[in-house]
């Protein structure tokens, strides 16, 4: 048994952000399912989105997240972490991290999907998130412990059942330790392995989320999934991200025959929302076509975009012509529901990142947001933490400005049967819950996961299964929580589309409006936003 004031579970940008704030007084145990470097937020090409620009400020990129999330967002989440995104960015250059500079030593602001303004700020080209990791881990060394290869499986509630205290994990030789603390942190990212088409890494299997939800919390808007719309495609397969700045920079996607597939569709064209780019890639695909990514147009290709160059090179792709693409899985907006310092409906357990439910996103995630999330909540969680003592009583939630999906957790024993192999949920997920849904198929999806005896997996004792095993339950659970969500939201919004039911109106340019008549009356935020 191990005992901590902070149990983090995860080591993303939210996780090593929580830590490397958290007081020196302050006993830390992080424990990660492989190994520190892994994970989304070191993969991560993209940059963090902040309004520094001279011709920028947080209201118009306030402005542009809600557009992005199609107004499902809880916009005071959305206000208070565009507001603070400059400061967090000053925060990590006067502590050390370096990013990408023009010719007179200002941040080298970069343009992304749906944005308004050139506001991303990058590190080393298209390698942002191992920037900011790698100076995380030089800056914590030696200051907390760091459990690597377990594999945490349980949350440990108390008797009363009102507080969670803990938790059970299993290492690669089958060993079972619990870990105890005041306050237990979920940090473990999304669920994007859940399907066959993934920006994600390996480990990135829902876990978080459905720890929570065997444990009783409350999971909000499952349903919305975005596929990022460009990941290297050859043979049927994805082989990795091709990053939305290279749209940003001039890359165009077109068919065999040169054709601009976006012309029409939208008027940002090529850097559309997220949502709106992959439906319209996979149109093409479902009929044959393939797509592909030009970059002709961009200067210093492989100077601007080392790391995307380097994977085409290893796959034999001559990225001077076309690269092809494809839409896969890449993140999450939904998760274990939390208020803004990452205060989750069960005392004692929090949630950062991708793995919480902040209403920030919405329906649809801005390009650039995410890090800039896992910044923002990883400090706000270690201020709370920091002037605590012990356990302290939860508050009340935001009110969310649109009715969310929320599923309540169950608890018992049962034993557990049979389970799939982890390509045949990723594939069936694919097939039935991916980019277009109908109602057709997420019954049937529905009914092959309710096969595998969802119930007795919500409260079975995990103790004996191996970690392939465990990690299947998970993955079940998770697609069960994203299919039952995507049933019960019949309109299409976002990262949520329904082939059965018509799309929503385009009324993308609302907000921008209303942000304007604001900016020229002077009146509150609060009373300017439509909802």
């Amino acid at each position: 048994m191990k005992k901590a004031d902070v149990l983090i579970i995860g080591s993303g940008v939210a996780a090593l952000q929580l830590a490397k704030r958290l007081y020196d007084d302050k006993n830390v145990i992080i424990i990660t399912k492989s190994v520190l470097e892994s994970g989304n937020s070191n993969l991560a090409q993209g940059g963090v989105a902040a309004a520094i620009g001279k011709s920028d400020c947080p209201d118009s990129h306030f402005a542009d997240t809600v557009e992005a999330g199609r107004f499902h967002n809880d916009h005071g989440v959305a206000w208070a972490v565009t507001r603070e995104a400059p400061e967090l960015i000053q925060e990590l250059w006067e502590s050390g991290c370096r990013f990408d500079t023009d010719e007179q030593g200002g941040l080298l602001l970069g343009m992304e999907g749906a944005h308004s303004e050139n506001r991303i700020v990058h590190g080393g080209g298209d390698a942002t998130g191992r920037r900011i990791m790698e100076h995380f881990k030089s800056t914590i060394a030696g200051k907390f412990t760091v459990i690597e290869n377990m594999f945490v499986y349980d949350l440990i509630i108390d008797s009363s059942g009102q507080r969670c205290i803990g938790a059970k994990g299993k290492n690669a030789a089958g060993n079972i330790e619990s870990f105890y603390a005041d306050h237990i942190v979920l940090a473990t990212g999304g669920c994007g392995q859940l399907y066959s088409h993934t920006s994600n890494a390996e480990t990135v299997t829902g876990d978080g989320i459905a720890l929570a939800y065997k444990a009783g919390a409350e999971i909000a808007d499952m349903e919305f999934i975005q596929f990022h719309p460009t990941l290297l495609y050859l043979d049927g397969k994805t082989h990795g991200l091709i990053s939305e700045a290279v749209r940003g920079d001039g890359g165009s996607l077109v068919t065999e025959a040169g054709e601009a597939i976006m012309e029409g569709i939208h008027p940002l064209g090529d850097l559309a929302p997220r949502h709106i780019v992959a439906q319209t890639i996979y149109d093409y695909l479902r009929v044959g076509t393939q797509v592909y990514l030009d970059v002709s147009t961009i200067e210093n290709f492989a100077e601007r975009f080392p790391t995307i160059t380097a994977l085409c090179e290893k796959n034999h792709v001559n990225w001077k012509c076309r690269i092809p693409v494809a839409p896969g899985s890449h993140f999450l907006m939904g998760g274990v529901k939390t208020d803004l310092i990452g205060r989750t409906s069960i005392d004692g357990l929090y949630a950062i990142g991708e793995t919480a439910c902040t209403g920030l996103h919405g329906a649809n995630r801005l390009a650039s947001n995410s890090l800039l999330e896992g910044l923002f909540m990883g400090k706000k969680l270690s201020e709370w933490l920091n002037g605590s003592s012990g356990p302290r009583e939860i508050g009340t939630f935001n009110n969310r400005a649109y009715q969310s999906s929320v599923i309540n957790g169950c608890h018992s024993l049962e034993a557990i049967g049979i389970l799939p192999e982890i390509k045949d949920i990723q594939n069936f997920m694919m097939d039935n819950v991916g980019i277009v849904r109908s109602k057709e198929g997420l019954v049937t999806q529905k009914h092959w996961l309710e096969s595998f005896q969802i119930e007795d997996l919500l409260n079975a004792d995990l103790d004996h299964l191996t970690i392939e095993g465990m990690t299947k339950v998970f993955m079940l659970i998770t697609s069960w929580l994203i299919t039952e969500s995507a049933l019960k939201r019949t309109e299409s919004r976002g990262g949520h589309f329904r082939r059965d039911y018509p799309a929503e109106n385009n009324n993308d340019w609302m907000t921008r409006q209303i942000i304007q008549k604001r900016n020229e009356s002077n009146e509150p935020i609060e009373t300017a936003v439509a909802t």
